[in-house]
Parts: C-alpha cells; sequence; structure tokens
C-alpha cells in the first residue's frame, strides 16, 4: 500500500503551487460567479492546464483574464496524452486540470490520469467546487444521507437493463446524469425497472434557465411526452422501499411453509430456518413459528 502526502510548504505559503503536481481544479457547472479565489490562483499559476476541451476551457480563462498553455486531455487520446503529462509532472511542472464543468475525475477520463499520478507517485491535490451530483442533490428533496452515483447508463441496450436491474434493490437515493436527446428513452427504462418512484430531474444547474422538477417516473414521462428535453439532465430518484425489495425477493411467490423448506432443503436446522424467514419478511420468529404450528 502507497501513501503520498502533500509536499511541505510553510504556513504562510500554503497556498502556493509546488512544482511536479497535478491540480484538480473544480470549475463553474453554469454561473461563472461560482469559481473560488483558490481555482484562480491555481489555473494562473501552473505551468500549464490540461483541459477536456481547449476551446471551453479557452474561453472561461478569457473571461477571467487569463493566459496559459493548454493540452487537451480527453477520453480519446487519455492514453497517450496521459503519459506525456506525466512526463512533465515528473520533470517538475505543474499543471492543472480542468473539466468542461464541474469537478474533474468524476465520471470523467481525469480519473485515469489520477490513477496514472497515482501509480508514478506523482502529488496530486484537489481545488473543491461546484459538483453537479451534490447540487442536485441537496435540491431534490429526496433523502441526502446515503446515496450512490451511476454516472451516464450505457447505451447498448444489454448493459443498461443489467445495471439496472443490479441495483434496483439499493435503498439510497440513486444518481443519473443525461443528455436531452435521450432522456425520454431512460425514463422509460428506469419505470420498467424501479418502477414508480419519485424523482427529481435537475437540469441547467445554476444557469439562467435551472430548473427543479419533483415528479415521479411515471409523471416525468407523462410530462416529456409533449416537451421537447432541454440542457444537460440530472435525475435524482429515491431509493428502493421495503415492499418493493419484498415484492422482487426470491420468496415472494412462496407461502411461509414454503421459505421455510427452502431454508431447510439448503441444510439449515429448523430454528435456523425459522430464523431466516423472520428476517427476510420482518417479523419477529414467533410470527413465523406459529404459521408454521398452525
Amino acid at each position: 500500500m502507497s501513501s503520498i502526502k502533500s509536499k511541505n510548504v510553510s504556513k504562510d505559503d500554503k497556498n502556493a503551487i509546488v512544482g511536479g503536481t497535478l491540480y484538480l481544479v473544480a470549475t463553474p457547472i453554469g454561473n461563472l460567479s461560482d469559481i473560488s479565489q483558490r481555482a484562480l490562483k491555481v489555473i494562473s499559476e501552473v505551468d500549464f492546464i490540461a483541459a477536456e476541451d481547449t476551446r471551453n476551457t479557452g474561453k472561461l480563462l478569457a473571461y477571467f483574464g487569463v493566459q496559459k498553455s493548454m493540452v487537451s486531455y480527453f477520453e480519446h487520446n487519455k492514453r497517450e496524452r496521459g503519459e506525456y503529462i506525466l512526463s512533465r509532472l515528473q520533470n517538475g511542472e505543474s499543471c492543472a486540470l480542468l473539466t468542461d464543468a464541474g469537478t474533474p475525475a468524476i465520471s470523467d477520463p481525469g480519473e485515469d490520469l489520477v490513477r496514472l499520478c497515482a501509480e508514478n507517485g506523482v502529488n496530486v491535490t484537489s481545488i473543491p467546487g461546484c459538483s453537479a451530483v451534490v447540487n442536485a442533490l441537496a435540491l431534490s428533496a429526496l433523502p441526502t444521507g446515503r446515496f450512490c452515483f451511476e454516472g451516464f447508463l450505457s447505451t447498448n441496450k444489454n448493459e443498461r437493463s443489467s445495471r439496472l436491474e443490479e441495483i434496483k434493490k439499493d435503498r439510497r437515493t440513486t444518481i443519473f446524469y443525461e443528455a436531452p436527446h435521450k432522456l425520454r428513452k431512460t425514463l422509460e427504462d428506469i419505470m420498467s425497472v424501479f418502477g414508480d418512484r419519485k424523482i427529481a430531474l435537475c437540469r441547467e444547474l445554476t444557469k439562467l434557465n435551472e430548473e427543479i422538477m419533483r415528479t415521479t417516473l411515471s409523471g416525468a414521462i407523462s410530462y416529456y411526452e409533449n416537451t421537447d428535453p432541454r440542457g444537460e439532465y440530472v435525475l435524482v430518484i429515491e431509493g428502493a422501499c421495503d415492499e418493493e425489495i419484498k415484492n422482487d425477493a426470491f420468496f415472494s411467490d412462496m407461502s411461509i411453509a414454503e421459505h421455510f423448506e427452502h431454508y431447510v432443503s439448503l441444510g439449515m436446522s429448523k430454528m435456523d430456518a425459522t430464523k431466516a424467514v423472520a428476517k427476510d419478511r420482518g417479523v419477529a420468529k414467533n410470527v413465523i413459528y406459529k404459521e408454521l404450528n398452525r
């Protein structure tokens, strides 16, 4: 197990840019006023910037009056460009990694660059800021204590279905990203596997046309039958409830006696089988015992 600590700097110089370091810089997801002073300092003082799209990052830099050399780093060039960025970091340069919006390395090819740096002992640090996932979750009015982020669902039908089946029993609030032209199909696919649950559709976050729609999956499907989806979406969906999990369980079509016999056939004692059935069904074991001895 390896551990890389941030390089030591004096207390008075704790925000100094350190050579040989990759800085993950969160950028605004819409409203440019959301950028932090620390983020501006880093992108102004590093040796170079690795950008998901140099055109978009160029506009951001121009808005804040920053001039800096850039290299592109995105999904289709991450392997060779990652090695190039690594070599410059190993030679003592500092680099800021920027996505088009939000936090680098989250549902983003920056994940690979962070791993590459970690494997080669290169220091990585993060400049926190905007995240569409956390912003949407906070606005959803759904439980926020436990959640899972699934990013974009696969466009492959089988992979998509398999992934949804895998997570449909999760009690945590679930979050997806989706593009407008895929929204209708995605809502239908989620509904077909999850059933009708509460959902918050968050689009154009922090922008002038920000919209948070809190409804149900069926309500969202109905709404978008006659309304064209616009903007990038974050979908926040309530987790599975106990009743849904029970209804989808292997024993949902079994009687209590059949459920009990299932565990006995697996080699359990009658006492352990009774406890297992009670646990599965969320009832006291004496309820199962009485049912079996009627």
